[in-house]
């Protein structure tokens, strides 16, 4: 009689399995350890600790804290391209920007359900906007995004980057918005998707009547 029980999954898909929950647990215990208690006074001791395993393990994963705490920050970025690359064609420059940051913002719990929790994702990227080392660094890779913004906005009009300034003057003017939204938001009470959505689609529409309304009130 032929044995119809299904094989073992392969060992090698096991590890791999194994190798995805311990990195999950290590950055899950990292975010909450960081909002509890800063990032700068959390040391990877206290992580590895968090999850009982070895420091060794934890450098298999992340070179360093700053690369937890950036982790999640990342998914939501190839989010947010990923929105950008699929924009219709017929769209313009800023109205696609402006429709795939709405639209990664409305599944943004979708793209990061499976590592951590919308809610912690949020007070984590609270805790970036407030703490001065990560908020530079934030700084630094907020100017990486906005030239592979402005490649992808240039790719989608045929222009070429270097010879075109406005895929780069677009993506300065909506990035900028970005950056005070995140700021203000931050410094708010209210840390919800819905309130960072709300205050990015207000501020991302005024950019136009700030640049061509003339402000001067009649005497």
């Amino acid at each position: 009689m032929t044995d119809q029980r299904p094989a073992p999954a392969p060992a090698a898909g096991l590890r791999a399995r194994k190798k995805q929950r311990t990195r999950d647990a290590l950055l899950r215990a990292a975010l909450l350890l960081f909002i509890a208690q800063g990032y700068e006074e959390t040391t990877v001791d206290e992580i590895t600790d968090a999850v009982d395993v070895s420091q060794r393990t934890f450098f298999r994963y992340f070179a360093n804290k700053e690369e937890v705490a950036f982790a999640v920050q990342d998914l939501v970025e190839s989010h947010f391209v990923a929105a950008l690359h699929s924009r219709p064609p017929a769209e313009g420059p800023f109205e696609a920007m402006r429709s795939a940051v709405l639209d990664a913002w409305d599944t943004v719990d979708e793209a990061i359900s499976d590592l951590v929790p919308i809610d912690l994702y949020m007070r984590s990227y609270r805790l970036i906007e407030s703490t001065p080392a990560l908020l530079a660094v934030h700084l630094r890779r907020s100017t990486e995004l906005e030239e592979q913004i402005a490649r992808l906005i240039a790719e989608r009009e045929g222009l070429d980057v270097d010879a075109d300034p406005r895929p780069r003057v677009a993506v300065a003017a909506f990035t900028g918005v970005m950056r005070v939204t995140g700021r203000l938001w931050g410094q708010g009470e209210d840390i919800s998707v819905a309130t960072i959505r709300r205050m990015t689609e207000v501020y991302l529409d005024q950019i136009g009547p700030a640049l061509a309304a003339d402000w001067r009130r009649p005497a």
